[in-house]
């Protein structure tokens, strides 16, 4: 294992859940990701504040992690414009069949013993195995 980050892994997974800890305590919010952008869809003006400084807050540590560490990120796609697009129409489709996301089922759900979120991660986790099993071998676009 050439990328094996514990530590590293650690701290980023520990601020994720006192991040989402917060949210939850401070606010009454899930930290689910496809429900914050979802949020910002339906148009009520009370609740879209928090949720811009939410996903600003994602693109900005993107940003900052790109200044940083700029060989985190690579420089082309693995895949295709078209191929890209079509697998976040699928995930957003997912998202909205499955009630939520990973970071809503996967982090605040199994936290908070929700047997719903976690046969929602376990379906999650295990479709996302078989679809880079398929694309990978089957279809032959492995890299």
């Amino acid at each position: 294992m050439s990328h094996f980050t514990p530590i590293p892994s650690l701290i980023g997974g520990a601020m994720v859940g006192l991040s989402a800890s917060m949210l939850l305590l401070f606010n009454g919010r899930v930290a689910g990701i496809s429900g914050i952008f979802g949020g910002l869809l339906t148009r009520r003006p009370s609740d879209v504040g928090w949720r811009v400084f939410f996903l600003a807050g994602l693109a900005v540590g993107g940003v900052l992690m790109a200044l940083i560490h700029p060989a985190a990120f690579p420089l082309a796609p693995a895949r295709s414009a078209p191929v890209i697009a079509l697998a976040g129409l699928l995930v957003g489709y997912g998202t909205r069949l499955g009630n939520g996301c990973t970071s809503g089922h996967g982090v605040c759900g199994i936290s908070r013993m929700s047997a719903r979120s976690l046969v929602a991660t376990i379906v999650f986790m295990a479709t996302g195995a078989l679809s880079v099993f398929f694309v990978g071998h089957v279809l032959g676009g492995a890299r």
